[in-house]
């Protein structure tokens, strides 16, 4: 007990200052001191998966959870991204998306944050808890979206995408990722007037974004998935009596589904996306998270093609 005093001392300035920083990178990019990053490291492909000479039959982009760091991918996030591949040959996946850092530069690529990721790793994960509550802020939250938007479209580019094509992209969020995933959506539309299909992992997000333009949204949930009932609890746009918040119309219009991955829970040995853990019919957590994703964005390809743009309610 000693330890907790001087804990909320060292850590008080530290958040702080972090609350202070975090703005700094959108506010950077809009006034245009600095561009976006599209450059990878040496060797790594803008996309996996479905052979780069035949269009795919979709795009997925993954958008981790607050351990992104680096355009590589997490060692959970990699392993979700290897079974979807391995699973869904005819899908070209993108898992480099920084959706914490509207500059598109890693964490990893900074001398500052390797000094403290070598010394006060927790300072990592704060940081980028910092972003999302930066990307759900009102004042910022306009700024953030077209940030990450423009990184996502720009990449999506790169990777072979072709604006009017009519290929499906599917945004595949993680907890945080999901506020820059609904986030993303009018910039997305707005550059590349792509079909969008959002895909929540134990989804963190704020319920404000417009998601008119988005086909349809699965939620993957569970009843052991505290964190994300966290963010129902402390956004009002996620309660039903804001009713004109872009989540609650969402709903109203019948394009929100809830799939429920009980007993999963949002991380640890029981996590979503755990290679140990293990259902009454043999499969992983992991195995079975891939699956349904795998099997909603093959229905979501073999449903009659609706339009994208949907008349706002007023």
């Amino acid at each position: 007990m000693t330890d907790l005093p001087f804990l909320v001392l060292a850590l008080g300035p530290v958040l702080l200052a972090e609350a202070l920083l975090s703005r700094y990178e959108v506010l950077v990019y809009t006034a245009g001191w600095r561009t976006l990053t599209t450059e990878l490291p040496e060797g790594m492909p803008y996309a996996r998966g479905a052979d780069p000479d035949r269009p795919p039959d979709a795009y997925l982009v993954y958008l981790d959870g607050i351990g992104k760091r680096r355009f590589r991918d997490t060692r959970d996030g990699g392993q979700l991204v290897k079974a979807l591949i391995a699973g869904a040959p005819e899908l070209r996946v993108l898992g480099q998306v920084q959706p914490y850092s509207p500059l598109a530069h890693p964490l990893v690529n900074r001398p500052v944050w390797e000094w403290v990721r070598h010394r006060i790793g927790l300072l990592l994960f704060l940081h980028n808890v910092m972003q999302i509550f930066v990307a759900a802020d009102r004042r910022y939250r306009p700024l953030y979206n077209h940030a990450v938007g423009a990184q996502i479209a720009g990449h999506l580019r790169l990777a072979g995408y072709r604006p009017d094509s009519g290929t499906p992209v599917v945004l595949l969020s993680y907890s945080g990722g999901a506020q820059v995933a609904t986030g993303a959506v009018e910039e997305l539309y707005t550059r590349l007037r792509a079909p969008l299909l959002l895909i929540t992992i134990g989804g963190f997000h704020n319920g404000a974004n417009d998601l008119t333009h988005a086909h349809h949204l699965h939620q993957l949930t569970s009843a052991g998935d505290w964190i994300e009932r966290v963010s129902i609890w402390i956004f009002p746009q996620r309660w039903r009596s804001f009713r004109r918040s872009g989540w609650n119309r969402t709903a109203r219009a019948g394009r929100i589904t809830v799939h429920r991955l009980d007993p999963a829970t949002h991380m640890g040995r029981r996590s979503y996306i755990s290679p140990e853990a293990r259902l009454p019919d043999g499969r992983t957590h992991l195995d079975r998270t891939a699956d349904t994703v795998i099997a909603l964005i093959r229905a979501h390809r073999g449903a009659p093609r609706r339009s994208a743009v949907r008349a706002r309610e007023t």
